[in-house]
Formats: C-alpha cells, sequence, structure tokens
C-alpha cells in the first residue's frame, strides 16, 4: 500500500528517491530496505563520549538524510526515527536515560523551515528531554575544520535548568568530529547531569569504529 501511494504521489508531484534517486519514486525498495536494517556501530570520540550510529555517513543513509535535512521530506523522519531507536537499544540496553536532542540554530530553522533532530526523536518512541538551548549564534559547521569547528561550538551552548542525577544520553542527527556532542555534554554535565553517551542516526566513519554487531561476536 504505501509503495502505491509514493507511486500516485510521483504521478503528481514526481521526485527523485531520496536515497538513490531513481525517477518516480519517494523511497525505492532497496532504499527503504537499507533503512530499515541498521547495523549499529560505536565510537570513541576525543571528549571520551561514546558514540552510538545507526549507519555510516555514506551512500543511501547520508543521501537520504541529506535530502531530509535540505529539501524537507518528512516522509523520511519515520525510518530514520526507527533506525535511532535501534541504535539507542544497541547502546544502552539497561540504561534508564533520557535522550536530550541537540538543538536547532536559528539560521537552520530558518533556512529549512523544521526542526530535524527533533522530528527524528520524537518519532523514535525514546523518552526524549529539551533541556539545551543556544545562547549565542554559530557558523554552519559545514565550512569548517576540526579545530575550527571546536572552536565555534564553544560555550554556545547551556542547560535549560538543573539536571542533578538526571542519566542523559545526547541525541543527534550527524556526528562528525564530536565538537558539537562535546559542547552538550560540557553543558550538561555543569548542569549536573551525568552524560552517559550520545545517539546518532549516522557517524562519519573514522579509525576505531566498531560494529555492536562485531562486539557481541567477541
Amino acid at each position: 500500500m504505501i509503495a502505491a501511494l509514493s507511486d500516485a504521489l510521483a504521478l503528481i508531484l514526481p521526485v527523485d528517491c531520496a536515497g538513490c534517486g531513481v525517477p518516480d519514486r519517494v523511497l525505492c525498495e532497496t532504499c527503504t530496505a537499507v533503512l530499515a536494517a541498521p547495523r549499529p556501530l560505536r565510537h570513541v570520540l576525543a571528549p571520551g563520549l561514546v558514540v552510538h550510529a545507526a549507519f555510516d555517513f555514506a551512500d543511501r543513509p547520508a543521501r537520504a538524510l541529506r535530502t531530509l535535512k535540505e529539501e524537507g521530506r518528512t516522509s523520511l523522519v519515520r525510518p530514520f526515527a526507527t533506525a535511532l531507536a535501534a541504535a539507542a537499544r544497541a547502546g544502552f540496553p539497561d540504561a534508564e536515560v533520557l535522550f536530550v536532542p541537540m538543538p536547532t540554530s536559528a539560521a537552520a530553522f530558518r533556512r529549512r523551515g523544521h526542526r530535524v533532530v527533533e522530528a527524528i526523536l520524537d518519532r523514535s518512541g525514546l523518552p526524549a528531554l529539551s533541556a539545551l538551548r543556544r545562547i549565542r549564534s554559530t557558523r554552519d559547521q559545514r565550512e569548517l575544520g576540526r579545530a575550527e569547528r571546536t572552536r565555534n561550538v564553544d560555550g554556545s551552548l547551556c542547560a535549560r535548568r538543573r539536571l542533578d542525577g538526571r542519566r542523559v544520553v545526547i541525541v543527534d542527527d550527524v556526528v562528525t568530529t564530536g565538537a558539537s556532542a562535546g559542547e552538550a555534554a560540557r553543558a550538561l554535565r555543569e548542569a549536573g547531569a551525568e552524560v552517559m553517551g550520545v545517539v546518532c542516526v549516522a557517524h562519519t566513519r573514522r579509525a576505531g569504529f566498531v560494529r555492536d554487531t562485531d562486539m557481541n561476536a567477541g
């Protein structure tokens, strides 16, 4: 039924598949299957944070996530929310934690008209807590190198309230260098929270990645 509705929509508003560019499908069968089968992986960031990601930020998941963010195809929120929940279960199977979204910048909201991280988290079914806010503007991280990214976000976030005794996990759509996640962790810890780690839809692959399936096998 979903495929039929997608085909009908494509006749009215022609689109390409968000993951591979095949014409006349919102999301083709192959890309649907890829997004429905995340293989959670983890990586330790420089600040000591452990990231749990549903996908590598590459190929079909990366293209579909860019389409959601930049073209506003909100029908993609659901599969990414399901994948995020899978990564969270793999990373924090027994922990009673609250999931804190990275706040969307004012500039990103004006450009896109929607809040990607918040939307994905809302649909994931994970217990969410909006605990962070931005206290100064920052440059677009895509234009910056690793050291510049850290300087760019330093001191840009604060907690909305005291979080003493709360165990929290930071949520983002894509983690690249970890600069934003590190800043979020600093702000949350200063408010008294215990930061358990980071969960995201996708992470840029670097040396040191370990897939949860590989860890379990070992």
